[in-house]
């Protein structure tokens, strides 16, 4: 198996006849899917996603794949493929063509609908093109064919990417349930076709790689949904993904058993439920869905809310539920049901909120005490069985973390595709495809791309420790008035405290030493205003440090009269 090390430089350029595909995002993590495929000088992009911050990145939005690379070469782009709607794999498009709103977008009816109604909030018009399973289509010069694969959203699609240096299937997120609430099964027999045609390089989700079997029945979960609604005694509140169209449905079916209305709250779970039932893919019976707003007309044992929050975010409506921050109070005997997996680094912010609805009272039900939850992605025994089927020449496991990769290449290895035909790279690492056989070219800058606010990309590593700092240690300011010809102090020092855990009077200690130390560089001729900075810098910081073993941002401000 090839993999990466950190000695990788830029990748030489591309053979003719050779087929390059660069992830730019999904591999070594789970969100920011995105794989840039280069034929003949032209470019295919398949899916553009976000991955969402954890606690070490403090007030960031959303985190965007790296578009250097590319950045230079927009006018390339044929198109972008989406595999399917959810955020991690279309959050990324309004930020791409913010630079370029001409490339067009092709995906699923259902998966464009929610991209457009995204874009429409970015002010950006998008050109798209609708494509549905069987359906085959020329991009520049990459023939495309589209199949059907079952995940956690409708019209999920895979694609085959076929040029003149072979052909390569990427799955996109899927799972082969046998039992599907929308009768949409992965269309094996499409992919065991594509497998006599010859598959030369195959690029398949890793998610569930580590996890033994076959991934359960979406269905499996009614059940235990019917009997959480029947012995629930007050309110339901039920949090899961914005665009999980499948757990909504079976939610919508409880409560219309139970006598229930439900309502929606948080803008994208309204949007993306009302995308979803005018388009068909939501059966919603009249009447069952109302206005949030008049649910205080209902008594509690028939009312139903279906929120955002699953995973643990501080802003969304569960979070803010559970902080006594939100119009939805949760009182004693509400049940509250977290109908989602747990993302990796998501736990603590997570079993947080259950903690804080657990305190008002309520009985949180999730994955961890009961199936309310079943993945949208293939386990070990699938994955085997579609390899069997697919008979690959060349692996690239993509979408997940290291762990996931290497269990998923292990997997192709035990179904017969050979170690040197198995490529296991991370972001950035480029990979050609050259006659016939698949292997690590080089490197392209593919860092994390961070949104915080209206500011894209201006927040970098450096802010984001300093932020971690303020958070933990807190910041001191000391404010100091020199001579700028000698030097000498005329005014302070003086000294305040946010968040160090230090009162300001205890300062009285240092400020002295502070003094000396100033009064000694001004017989030195030292009346840089920089140099003064970095020594009361030093001066307090080591007081601090001996005094409290603390280690705070320390924001010396030197004013020359």
């Amino acid at each position: 198996m090839s993999h990466p090390h950190p000695e990788l430089g830029p990748p030489p350029p591309l053979v003719e006849g050779g087929l390059r595909v660069t992830p730019l995002g999904g591999l070594g993590e789970i969100g920011r899917n995105m794989t840039v495929f280069e034929y003949g000088g032209r470019l295919l992009i398949v899916d553009c996603g976000v991955l969402f911050p954890e606690e070490e990145q403090p007030g960031i939005d959303l985190i965007l794949p790296d578009f250097s690379s590319i950045r230079d070469r927009l006018d390339d782009i044929e198109g972008i493929v989406l595999t399917h709607g959810h955020e991690d794999h279309i959050g990324g498009v309004p930020y791409l063509l913010r630079e370029k709103p001409d490339i067009p977008l092709i995906g699923s009816k259902l998966t464009l609908a929610l991209i457009e109604a995204k874009l429409q909030e970015h002010r950006i018009r998008p050109y798209t093109l609708e494509v549905a399973e069987g359906n085959r289509e020329r991009i520049g010069p990459f023939d495309c064919e589209f199949v059907a694969v079952n995940h956690s959203i409708p019209d999920a699609l895979a694609v085959a990417i076929r040029t003149p240096a072979g052909m390569v299937v990427h799955t996109g997120d899927f799972k082969m349930d046998q039992l599907p609430l929308d009768n949409r099964l992965t269309d094996l027999h499409a992919f065991a076709r594509l497998s006599e045609e010859g598959i030369d390089l195959l690029l398949t989700d890793s998610t569930n790689a580590e996890v033994p079997g076959f991934t359960p029945h979406e269905r499996d979960i009614s059940g235990v949904l019917r009997q959480v609604f029947a012995g629930a005694r007050k309110r339901i509140i039920v949090a899961s993904f914005a665009s999980h169209v499948h757990r909504i449905q079976q939610i919508l079916d409880a409560a219309h058993e139970y006598g229930r209305r439900v309502a929606f709250v948080g803008r994208s779970m309204v949007r993306n439920m009302g995308i979803a039932r005018d388009l068909g893919y939501l059966k919603v019976p009249p009447g069952l869905v109302v206005d949030v707003k008049t649910l205080d007309d209902l008594p509690d044992h028939e009312v139903v809310l279906v929120c955002t929050g699953s995973q643990g975010e501080p802003m969304a409506a569960l979070s803010r539920m559970a902080n006594r921050d939100h119009q939805i109070r949760i009182v004693e005997g509400d049940t509250v049901i977290l109908a989602s997996s747990l993302i990796p680094g998501n736990e603590n912010a997570v079993y947080r909120v259950i903690n804080g609805l657990t305190r008002w009272g309520a009985n949180v039900v999730h994955k961890g005490n009961a199936k309310v939850h079943v993945s949208g992605h293939a386990s070990a025994g699938e994955l085997l069985y579609f390899y069997n089927i697919c008979r690959p020449k060349n692996l690239m496991p993509v979408h997940g973390e290291w762990r996931h990769l290497r269990a998923n290449a292990e997997l192709g290895a035990l179904t017969g595709v050979p170690h040197d035909r198995i490529v296991i790279a991370e972001d950035g690492v480029t990979v050609d495809l050259v006659e016939g056989k698949a292997k690590i070219s080089g490197k392209v800058q593919a860092g994390y791309v961070y949104v915080d606010g209206l500011s894209v990309g201006d927040v970098g590593e450096p802010a984001l420790k300093d932020r971690k700092i303020l958070g933990d240690e807190g910041i001191i300011s000391v404010f100091v008035v020199v001579d700028s010809t000698t030097g000498k102090v005329t005014g302070g020092p003086h000294i305040q405290a946010r968040g160090s855990g230090i009162e300001d009077s205890a300062f009285g200690e240092v400020i002295p030493k502070i003094a000396d130390s100033l009064e000694k560089s001004a017989q030195e001729g030292i009346a840089d205003a920089h140099q003064l900075q970095q020594l009361i810098r030093r001066t307090l910081g080591k007081w601090v440090s001996d005094t409290y073993r603390r280690r705070p941002m320390i924001l010396p401000v030197v004013v020359e009269v």
